[in-house]
């Protein structure tokens, strides 16, 4: 489980460990790495370390460890994430670079590592990666995240089918607005005034407040039942169809929806 220190990973580790499951955890974020363990208690938490997911050389030595635990995880969650918010006009090279080392290179270190000890023991496993809404609805001024997540979104449709007869399930998982504490660490780049927009974007997830306890459920759920796409909050299965069905009204609603959660008090269009 990466991204386990707090927010969806935090919970949905909480969830695995009531369902009898053994965890291991990592985050890079040590101090809400302890408190997911400690939650769970010791005996649920089978391993927890210290990770950056974007560094490889780290999830390589996590590996090893994890492996000298397991001979292979049972279910693989790729969670751990980061969010920049601006357009091409708007972000850095480093900006994008960390963006996509976080968010889609974390999820391919997670696949390289622990997918082929998962078949190589040839029994049944399950992989969630988690995307987001952000992984099928073309909305403004989001475009690294969306670059990122589009990426998860598509690299775990393809390794269904890779995976397909192995006896491993995938599931990408499109959580929606979910109130966790990633607000604090993204970067707005599409605006100067970075600090009162960052309070508008967290007042407007307050508002919503639709907790990671419900994104763990149905993870679960979708584990149970391999789902091929777990669309969690009713806005992202509503957008999930309208995207598909009505892609004009889709792109209407995203500029909208962008406008209202930064731009409500000046004049810019979107």
């Amino acid at each position: 489980m990466t991204g386990a220190g707090s927010g969806i990973g935090q919970a949905t580790a909480i969830a695995l460990a009531e369902a009898g499951a053994k965890i291991i955890l990592c985050d890079i974020n040590a101090e809400g790495l302890e408190t997911t363990a400690k939650t769970i208690g010791a005996d649920a938490c089978l391993l927890k370390q210290k990770v950056d997911v974007s560094d490889r050389t780290a999830m390589a030595a996590f590996a090893e460890e994890v492996h000298r635990n397991v001979l292979a995880v049972d279910i693989l969650i790729n969670n751990a994430g980061v969010y920049v918010t601006g357009g091409v006009l708007d972000l850095s090279l480093e900006d994008w670079d960390w963006v996509l080392s976080v968010d889609l290179w974390g999820v391919i270190h997670g696949l390289h590592y622990f997918v082929p000890p998962m078949v190589q023991r040839g029994i049944t496993g399950h992989v969630v990666n988690v995307s987001s809404m952000a992984g099928f609805w073309i909305a403004p001024q989001i475009t690294g995240y969306l670059t990122a997540k589009f990426g998860v979104f598509g690299l775990s449709e393809a390794l269904r089918e890779d995976l397909r007869g192995t006896g491993i399930g995938v599931t990408t998982a499109c959580p929606g607005m979910i109130n966790t504490n990633l607000i604090q660490t993204t970067r707005i780049r599409h605006a100067e005034d970075e600090e009162r927009r960052r309070e508008q974007l967290k007042e407007a997830y307050q508002r919503r407040n639709y907790g990671p306890e419900k994104v763990a459920k149905g993870i679960l759920k979708a584990i149970r039942k391999n789902q091929r796409i777990a669309l969690i909050s009713p806005e992202s299965k509503i957008m999930y169809y309208m995207e598909k069905y009505c892609p004009t009204l889709s792109r209407y609603i995203a500029r909208r929806a962008f406008k209202q959660l930064f731009y409500n008090d000046d004049e810019r269009s979107g």
